[in-house]
């Protein structure tokens, strides 16, 4: 994690927070200057930033001439305009007057330093890689402007700082609108092309990639019961293209009873019953391998993990080349598998595969995280388009679900991108209907007033399913987690493959492919029965399978989602959805046949179909995956675009809508939501409000528990031991312990980098002094090092008594990792994204908060003068 005292190993942090060890707090009000300085500032949001004068080196010194002082003081102007490309250093001499007016060098790139870490996600590659400022970060002039200092690329498992990602694209913007002439021109329209030309790929690469793994999943399920013997490669469909009934008078297609000669029905029973199970499983048990040994990142959805990267933390390798080839060839196979999975969650976490790797062609997305959200938040929609053929519901679940930022000119990269990966999955048209999916449907029968009681009822349903399908589950990976079966994840899968193809072989609604199985539920009957659906003189027989499935289906899905297994949990849930709601269809219709007259049906006419099972169907799939997944709008117009009957959008709004207020009556947070709250990923949900009333002062970690820095008196040794003794991930730099004025913040990874690069110079030793601030020794000829280009010189700061309410606003909003907390300039704490991430957790499951925090805490408590960081040396007092 990228705050301040967060330990790698062990999920514990050395410093406190809060009321944790109130006897080593002292109050904020309590806290005296001792020195007052009329400091000359101006607001800038909520962060105070020096003048000009004193941003940039106000120097006071002692010459002999005027002359010489003149040469000896640069203006805030001046030091904008110098550019020195003669060295490449921050680390610099003064040898005379005139060299030490002209000799502000600052770092340039060299090669990225590697090291390993634990951290609280399992491990952390700490790469300490460093971009290539000479395109990217410009030169000192503008970073001094911005004032948010440079960095080296982020660790793994670490958020990323929004506001040094904006102000390093607004620094390339200004160069680029500097180069004058035909070649500027055709530059700055090649950048603004350059994002259009990325969601292009990713939807065409979206569409295609999902209609090659529609149609290898298709065949894989067919395989089971058996194969083309003109093309061995063509599924069941496609090998009988042209007849009626394919599953009888089809002779290209044979069976394998037929392959084996099975005479008796007993023989074909346990011929089918065999080669089911064995392929079933089978397929389930290469993916978990695959899994295990290639892609650890492939298990899932990947939706949790994508909206925590969207909303600013860094997970490498989960959208790399790995996770998109494993996770593409095993989401084939577990959705031709028996388990209660299904391949729509996954196509979104391969179309944010595929807006990642794309970008990396061009710099501007290559080295900047927070452009790169931006393709992400278009790849998202791209893929709900291909899972369910529509692209505006994709555009509204990436703006509702996943998306953290969403500027307006990312709404119309993502409405494009998922415009064109429709576009691409239908000129391919895998089912070879026309079709986006194989579940489309389109209804020619208007609904009743009287419907809307039971649309009502199966709304309930939903709410009831989806609130006890989450606590259920979350529940399963609780125990999967902490358990002896984390050792087991490929014999757990084998397990639940092995009995799921036992029990759903015995009912047919369980048996076929589950986007088949939707698509004959949401369809009238016409053109023929599909398995008795349509067999209206004995309903009670489909009608009680139906609901055995919806019941099986249920239990089944909550123990299998989360195998570590590529799958998702979206069909299943709309599978469960479609088997209730044409189970109450069916009783409806016969309560309609059976009794005509009854006063419910006055609207229906004589001798005409008044009741639409397939309607009741669609409905029910809404409700339970709106139960779920708590998704309002984007599932309405999923759903719609999914029937294309505008006439049936209210049924759909009133059965999501009632889903989600009785879901919410349970459990307040969707399934996405309680994955990641057990993963401990660092997500600030921007759709729950704070109500309490309190202040930042009580939740911030006090100045007397924090490690600082002072801006003078440090050596490269000192600055050594102190990051060899602690575990922080930043430090706040001062003044002086004296009057604890805050100049700036430094992280660990800048500070470890730069000290790595300056110990390389000549002229450099351990005791080399080290500066944060503008007080540098013109006129000593001793080598130092100058911190100041490495640093946050304009760190957001709030006053004590700000409330905790827009505190966290300001972590959702602006995406921040850290907040100083301050009073007239003198700093009293620190707040911390982890900090309000417990602080939220706590409200919310106070069951659950690890009470070992506070011990852990407690262990890592060192006395606070030992921690003010050797203030005192033979370099400076204070």
């Amino acid at each position: 994690m990228d705050e301040i005292g967060l330990d790698n190993s062990s999920q514990s942090t050395p410093i406190t927070t809060g009321t944790s060890t109130p006897n080593n707090h002292v109050s904020a009000s309590n806290v005296s200057v001792e020195r007052n300085f009329n400091l000359s500032t101006e607001s800038h949001g909520t962060s105070p930033i020096f003048s000009n004068a004193e941003e940039f080196d106000q120097l006071t010194l002692s010459a002999d001439n005027a002359e010489e002082f003149e040469q000896l003081t640069l203006s805030a102007t001046e030091a904008l305009k110098t550019k020195l490309n003669a060295l490449d250093d921050f680390t610099f001499k003064r040898k005379n007057s005139v060299q030490a007016a002209s000799s502000r060098i600052f770092s340039r790139p060299e090669s990225p330093m590697k090291k390993k870490n634990n951290s609280e996600a399992g491990y952390s590659s700490s790469n300490l890689r460093k971009h290539n400022y000479d395109e990217f970060d410009s030169d000192f002039a503008d970073w001094s402007i911005e004032g948010t200092g440079r960095r080296v690329a982020y660790e793994d498992f670490t958020t990323i700082d929004w506001i040094h990602d904006f102000a390093k694209e607004r620094a390339r913007q200004r160069i680029l609108r500097q180069q004058n002439g035909l070649v500027g021109q055709l530059r700055l329209i090649f950048d603004a092309m350059e994002g259009w030309i990325v969601v292009l790929a990713v939807g065409v690469i979206s569409g295609i990639l999902a209609a090659v793994i529609d149609v290898t999943s298709e065949w894989l399920s067919d395989i089971k019961e058996g194969y083309c013997k003109t093309a061995f490669y063509l599924n069941r469909k496609n090998c009988c293209w042209g007849y009626n009934d394919d599953h009888a008078s089809c002779v290209e297609w044979v069976r394998w009873t037929t392959a084996l000669q099975a005479k008796s029905a007993t023989a074909e029973f346990w011929t089918n019953y065999l080669f089911y199970i064995i392929f079933s499983t089978t397929f389930a048990t290469i993916a978990a391998f695959l899994v295990k040994c290639y892609s650890p990142y492939s298990p899932g959805s990947g939706i949790p993990e994508i909206k925590t990267i969207l909303g600013g933390f860094v997970i490498r390798k989960f959208l790399g080349w790995w996770t998109l080839i494993i996770k593409s060839i095993g989401v084939c196979l577990i959705a031709a598998s028996s388990l209660c999975l299904g391949k729509e969650g996954p196509l979104i976490h391969l179309a944010c595969c595929c807006g990642n790797i794309i970008p990396q062609i061009f710099p501007k997305f290559r080295y900047n995280e927070a452009k790169k959200r931006e393709v992400l938040s278009a790849a998202a929609a791209a893929g709900v388009s291909v899972a369910f053929g529509a692209p505006i519901g994709g555009v509204l679940f990436s703006l509702e679900e996943v998306s953290y930022y969403f500027p307006f000119r990312t709404m119309w990269r993502s409405f494009f991108c998922a415009m064109v990966a429709a576009v691409a999955l239908a000129s391919m048209n895998p089912y070879r209907t026309g079709k986006l999916v194989l579940f489309q449907v389109v209804y020619d029968r208007d609904w009743h007033g009287f419907d809307l009681i039971f649309f009502s009822l199966l709304g309930i349903m939903g709410g009831l399913y989806g609130a006890l399908f989450i606590r259920m589950n979350l529940k399963v990976a609780v125990f999967r987690k902490d358990s002896w079966l984390r050792h087991f994840s490929v014999q757990e899968v084998i397990v639940m493959a092995f009995f799921t193809s036992i029990v759903s072989y015995l009912n047919i609604y369980m048996r076929v492919n589950p986007s088949e199985l939707v698509a004959n539920l949401f369809r009238e009957c016409e053109g023929g029965d599909y398995h008795s659906l349509c067999n209206y003189t004995d309903h009670w027989e489909p009608t009680l399978l139906l609901l055995i499935a919806s019941f099986l289906k249920f239990f089944l899905t909550t123990v299998t989602f989360g195998l570590k297994v590529p799958a998702g949990v979206w069909l299943p849930s709309i599978a469960i959805g479609a088997c209730f709601g044409r189970a109450v269809g069916l009783m409806v219709h016969a309560w309609h046949r059976h009794y005509p007259g009854f006063w419910l049906f006055a609207s229906c006419e004589p001798d005409t179909e008044c009741i639409t099972p397939g309607m009741y169907a669609m409905v029910g799939a809404a409700a339970t995956f709106g139960g779920v997944t708590r998704m309002t709008v984007s599932l309405v117009v999923i759903m719609f675009e999914l029937t294309g009957a505008l006439t049936y959008v209210l049924p759909i709004m009133i059965a999501v809508m009632i889903s989600k207020w009785v879901g919410d009556a349970f459990v307040k947070e969707g399934i996405y939501d309680g994955w990641i709250r057990i993963n401990e990923y660092p997500f600030l949900d921007s759709k729950e409000d704070y109500v309490y009333n309190t202040l930042a002062s009580q939740y911030m970690t006090r100045v007397e528990d924090l490690m600082v820095i002072t801006a003078t008196g440090h050596t490269l040794d000192s600055l050594d031991e102190l990051l060899n003794d602690t575990d922080y991930k930043g430090f706040p730099v001062i003044n002086n312990v004296k009057n604890m004025l805050l100049t700036g913040y430094i992280s660990r990874s800048e500070l470890r980098y730069a000290m790595d690069k300056a110990k390389k110079k000549p002229g450099i030793s351990l005791m080399s002094p080290c500066y944060f601030s503008s007080n540098l020794p013109l006129l000593d000829s001793t080598a130092f090092i100058d911190f100041r280009p490495w640093m946050d010189q304009t760190p957001i700061t709030i006053s004590p008594k700000f409330p905790m309410e827009m505190t966290i606003e300001l972590f959702r909003k602006m995406g921040l990792r850290y907040i100083l907390v301050t009073k007239n300039g003198q700093l009293l704490g620190l707040i911390t994204k982890k900090d309000v991430l417990r602080h939220l957790s706590a409200i919310r499951h106070p069951d659950i908060v690890n009470t070992e925090d506070s011990r852990e805490q407690q262990n890592y408590m060192i006395l606070s003068e030992r921690r003010m960081s050797g203030l005192t040396n033979d370099f400076g007092t204070v």
